[in-house]
């Protein structure tokens, strides 16, 4: 399992927030799927699709800053978590894909997680790296049993999206859907559990790529923001230029939202 230390996960959250501005624009939620209400004393599964390398990263960002009060787990590849053991302190657990031992020890290790009302488990549905626009969206065999081994919990999806705009940096889009009770799932057996899961996933994801491609930042709530624009010499000569010309100085390459 693994050893949360709230030390590291505040030094750690500055360097990776750090390193989130240096490569991304923003991290931005959507305003028409904003964090829903969650029940107290119920522990949470948020279920997300799994685009890309940054996940983890968002992971930590998000559950940093919209749940500070939910300690947050998140599983990875044994492998590559042994490069890594720093965020065995972080609330990373390995998991060894692949194999019918792996997932005994998952079912295990979540197990211990939910067991704590508190508690929130970040999971990438799809098992895989998978394309935001893979249909239909893939569900990993493990997850669909979670409910049984955490009735009480509360299963909330998350749709992640890596787009670029008009900047030379991407944005982080996310969206929330519904959460829903284990009771629900509970009530159907595992293959329509995963069905479930999976239409609730698909249609926050749909929803997160109707506003992703509107490229319009008002339509999204930033929660982290890296400069605009060029920056360097070329930064400089349009700061330059717009001093002498007497205009103010609008360092985005697409101006300002409203002339988009």
């Amino acid at each position: 399992m693994a050893l949360r230390s709230e030390r590291h996960l505040r030094f750690f959250d500055r360097v990776f927030a750090r390193f989130f501005a240096r490569h991304m624009r923003a991290l931005r939620v959507q305003r028409r799927a904003p964090l829903p209400a969650l029940p107290e004393g119920a522990p949470v599964v948020v279920v997300a699709n799994h685009p890309g390398w940054w996940d983890g990263v968002l992971f930590m960002l998000l559950s940093r800053r919209l749940f500070p009060q939910r300690p947050g787990f998140v599983p990875m590849d044994a492998q590559a978590l042994a490069r890594y053991p720093f965020m065995r302190r972080l609330g990373v657990f390995g998991i060894e894909q692949h194999s019918a031992r792996g997932a005994v020890a998952f079912l295990r290790d979540a197990k211990a997680v939910l067991a704590a009302p508190a508690h929130m488990l970040w999971i990438n549905a799809p098992g895989r790296f998978a394309d935001a626009r893979e249909r239909p969206v893939p569900i990993a065999p493990g997850l669909p049993r979670l409910p049984e081994l955490a009735p009480g919990a509360v299963f909330l999806p998350l749709a992640i999206e890596y787009v670029f705009w008009s900047e030379r940096a991407p944005e982080a889009l996310v969206g929330f859907g519904a959460p829903i009770p284990a009771a629900v799932l509970l009530e159907q057996d595992r293959e329509a559990r995963a069905e479930t899961l999976r239409r609730a996933l698909t249609a926050t994801m749909d929803a997160l790529a109707e506003d992703a491609m509107a490229r319009d930042e008002a339509l999204f709530t930033p929660l982290t923001a890296a400069s605009e624009g060029m920056g360097g010499v070329y930064g400089l000569w349009q700061r330059l230029r717009a001093t002498l010309r007497g205009e103010a100085f609008d360092p985005r390459h697409g101006g300002s939202p409203k002339d988009r």
